[in-house]
């Protein structure tokens, strides 16, 4: 009998929800009130800037994987075309972000269901959220993929929601001209490339998890084409759509109006009650509350792959990390690994804590004005 081996059954649309679950479709929504303050009302213009930029890391991607269709992704590029020591080092940095994400995703969802429910004790919520991170990702591959469309589309009503609220709203006030639809775009009173980079700097998060479909690569049919193109599609998708989300609250928040310290966490739900009651408020939350419970499975999905890539070279205990389950096709191993340790860590850190540890070097660099970011990203790795 043939070893087991990841099955390949993954088509090009898989991976595209795959990806779009990884990166979220709310992506802007914890990020505007910050960007919204930094760059003066221009956050629609620094979500299309920064699409531009990591449309060039995402050829990139694709590229490489076309080169090295490996479930080892980065790790295994850097080490065949630079050094195995430095694809090793590569390997654990990579997979810092694929652990750390799911354990940030289990405290923040256990932390939202406590506050709603408070009768059920944290722990049980954090058992429950790590449980079923694990549970969607113990599944063949390709029932993993139908779990990632169902979240999709459910999170596609609540955002389609919102435009029609936003036209309902922007249709009954007075006096609109056309600087008012392009304000978003360009406000010639506020405007400053500074403040523009600093913001573009910060809507780069908003992309951030597509590289995670590269480990995937083994379970993809044609790989050589499909990781490329489908890299490329997230980038496009997710930035047309943050582009889009982001327009309707900018035309439907007032001219000049920047979020009180207190409220850039809930700035965009805040946005949405203004355009279509309390409804479409709670409606938003709940989202978000989704959007983080498949940011966090999607991210121990790639972890899982990542460590089998490496498991196989023998970087780390081949037996263990290595291994394929037979009937399933999955390295059912390092997902249950990764499972306990989101709920190791998520009863030993806070989310500020894991929040900094993921994000570290990322928003240091800007200064004071990155104050507050980190509590605002919530599960964006």
């Amino acid at each position: 009998m043939p070893a087991p081996h990841l099955a390949r059954s993954l088509r090009l649309w898989d991976l595209v929800f795959i990806g779009i679950i990884l990166v979220q479709p709310t992506a802007p929504m914890p990020l505007y009130g910050v960007v919204q303050n930094i760059a003066h009302g221009h956050t629609v213009t620094t979500i299309l800037i920064a699409m531009v930029a990591m449309l060039f890391t995402a050829i990139s991607y694709g590229r490489m994987a076309r080169a090295y269709p490996s479930a080892g992704s980065a790790y295994t590029y850097v080490g065949q075309e630079l050094h195995p020591a430095l694809g090793y080092a590569t390997g654990w940095s990579m997979l810092m972000d694929y652990v750390l994400n799911p354990v940030i995703c289990t405290i923040w969802c256990a932390k939202a269901a406590q506050a709603e429910l408070g009768a059920i004790p944290y722990p049980l919520w954090a058992l429950f959220f790590a449980g079923l991170f694990t549970f969607m990702n113990l599944r063949r591959i390709r029932a993993t993929a139908r779990i990632n469309e169902v979240l999709t589309i459910a999170m596609s009503f609540v955002i389609l929601a919102m435009l029609v609220c936003t036209v309902r709203y922007v249709a009954g006030l007075p006096a609109l001209n056309l600087g008012f639809f392009t304000r978003p775009f360009y406000d010639p009173q506020t405007f400053s490339w500074g403040r523009i980079s600093t913001g573009t700097s910060l809507a780069v998060l908003t992309y951030i998890g597509f590289d995670g479909i590269s480990t995937l690569s083994e379970e993809v049919e044609n790989p050589r084409r499909n990781i490329l193109v489908a890299t490329v599609l997230i980038c496009l998708i997710i930035g047309v759509l943050s582009a889009v989300e982001v327009y309707a609250a900018q035309l439907v928040q007032p001219a000049g109006q920047e979020f009180a310290s207190k409220d850039v966490e809930t700035a965009y739900a805040q946005v949405a009650g203004r355009a279509g009651g309390m409804w479409l408020f709670h409606a938003i939350n709940l989202t978000l509350i989704v959007a983080t419970i498949g940011s966090g499975a999607g991210a121990q999905l790639s972890g899982a792959r990542l460590l089998y890539g490496m498991g196989r070279d023998n970087a780390i205990p081949r037996r263990i990390f290595g291994a394929i389950d037979a009937k399933k096709n999955i390295p059912a191993n390092n997902v249950m690994w990764i499972g306990v340790i989101a709920f190791g860590v998520a009863m030993l850190i806070t989310y500020e804590t894991g929040a900094a540890l993921l994000n570290f070097g990322a928003l240091r660099v800007h200064g004071r004005e990155c104050r507050g970011v980190r509590p605002v990203l919530r599960s964006r790795g």
